[in-house]
């Protein structure tokens, strides 16, 4: 996941409220649940939530949820208390799952967080079966320590990221047939957890877990032990920058894959979208200023970048709102 910034949580800023009330969201429960995700976007997702407000206010609160419910999903697995063994763990995550079944059924959640995932779901039609694969892969992060090749790794991302991009189509819009936008989605959500992967190696290291395909890493005469070596002397062994250099040119390609399809989103998605895309994609030049050492701390993009990139996008999008004014969906 992406770095932290500091949140205080609370009533409802101007901007929350606009978002809201543009969204036509007006029931008291379900704006505290959207104001919970939008707090775990601004709190965890530096670099998503500064592309989120280039979305049209009413769109906003959709993204806050999806993000919302993979962040707190995903720190059950990564971030449990002291009490939380894998059992404990797998049973909150059942938890989850019965909770998000019943309100996509039903239409409505009481689930501070679920509320408006189950809102926005119902809103945009997105399909349950995102969710349970997403759920899926979760599980997988309390038995799977590593993954032997990238089809192992691919079956993975394709519920803990591939998933967000089909989840996000729908809120963002087309100006094509959806179908012809899925393999640029699903291209873009599993760069974007590539790069998190590079960033984090050190991190999950920690965590027992190595989210890189170990033939491929083979091949430059790595393996895990030589992986945990560095993190415990801060040291980077050369066969470790080879391997990483050709990750990172791996995950490049992919990039080039999704790109394309920022042009088939509705043009008052794209400057939120193509914003991610360069930022994101940034942090791997990052990771290669630093030689390749993604074990002494993570490789982020500074505020300066982020607020040029931010800046650029702000014009674009301001223009397409004015020319393109979509109302804001609803039930």
């Amino acid at each position: 996941m992406t770095g932290r910034t500091r949140h205080r949580e609370g009533p409802e800023t101007a901007a929350a409220r606009r978002e809201l009330d543009t969204a036509g969201i007006t029931d008291p429960l379900l704006r505290a649940s959207y104001g919970r995700c939008r707090a775990l976007n601004a709190r965890h997702g530096r670099t998503y939530f500064l592309a989120t407000r280039l979305l049209p206010p009413p769109r906003r609160p959709a993204v806050h949820a999806l993000y919302g419910f993979a962040r707190h999903t995903d720190d059950l697995v990564d971030e449990p208390g002291p009490e939380h063994g894998p059992d404990r763990i797998a049973a909150l995550l059942d938890d989850v799952a019965a909770a998000l079944t019943a309100g996509l059924r039903t239409g409505r959640s009481d689930h501070p967080v679920l509320a408006a995932v189950v809102d926005t779901a119902g809103r945009y039609a997105i399909a349950g079966a995102l969710f349970t694969a997403f759920l899926r892969s979760m599980r997988m992060d309390l038995t799977v320590t590593g993954y032997p090749t990238r089809a192992a790794l691919r079956d993975y991302m394709y519920g803990s990221a591939e998933v967000i991009g089909l989840q996000m189509l729908p809120v963002l819009g087309t100006v094509c047939d959806p179908a012809e936008a899925v393999p640029h989605a699903t291209a873009l959500g599993r760069a974007f957890q590539l790069t998190n992967f590079l960033r984090d190696v050190g991190e999950d290291l920690d965590r027992g877990r190595v989210y890189l395909p170990a033939d491929e890493l083979a091949a430059f005469g790595v393996d895990r032990e030589l992986l945990a070596w560095c993190r415990r002397t801060g040291r980077v062994d050369p066969r470790v920058r080879r391997a990483l250099a050709d990750q990172i040119g791996r995950t490049r390609a992919i990039y080039r894959l999704a790109r394309p399809g920022i042009a088939l989103l509705d043009p008052a998605a794209r400057p939120c979208v193509a914003t991610a895309c360069a930022l994101y994609s940034h942090i791997l030049d990052r990771i290669e200023d630093r030689g390749h050492d993604v074990f002494a701390g993570r490789a982020t993009v500074g505020a300066g970048r982020r607020l040029t990139y931010a800046g650029s996008a702000v014009g674009r999008a301001l223009w397409t709102r004015a020319v393109h004014a979509p109302p804001a969906r609803r039930r």
